[in-house]
């Protein structure tokens, strides 16, 4: 499972966060919600448009992002 098949960032969504795809729930919610320690059945209650691959993929781009380097997302045009 790669990151990028569920996370996606569009300048009209969230005002260009990274959000998961095809919902308006940025990875920045998933990870506040798995730091406070609520288990991924809690947090897809709370978000059904959630899945566990989401979940584990909000993980894994936060994991990228902590390798301090710069990290292209789908749908954000090169500067």
């Amino acid at each position: 499972m790669s990151w990028r098949d569920h996370i996606s960032t569009d300048p009209n969504v969230c005002h260009g966060q990274a959000c998961i795809k095809g919902t308006r729930i940025p990875v920045s919610v998933v990870l506040d919600n798995l730091a406070a320690g609520l288990a991924e059945d809690v947090i897809i209650q709370s978000y059904p448009a959630l899945t566990r691959d989401a979940i584990r993929a909000a993980t894994a781009y936060a994991a990228e992002l902590a390798r301090e380097r710069i990290v292209d997302l789908p749908g954000r045009d090169a500067a």
